[in-house]
């Protein structure tokens, strides 16, 4: 199934493409595993593509 999280627009629209792609990616793989809503996993999924962001700029 392909998650849009739609809902979520505002959050995403906050970072720049290559963040938002990366968060995109983790919470579809996230909503794969099961366990998380799609607010959960957009959260989560937000702070891990940031995180990955700053490691992989220094």
């Amino acid at each position: 199934m392909t998650w849009t999280f739609e809902n979520f627009k505002a959050d995403l629209d906050n970072l720049t493409p290559q963040v938002r792609e990366k968060a995109l990616e983790i919470a579809h793989q996230l909503m794969e595993k099961g366990g998380f809503s799609e607010e959960q996993a957009i959260k989560k999924a937000i702070v891990k593509a940031e995180e990955w962001f700053l490691d992989s700029e220094g």
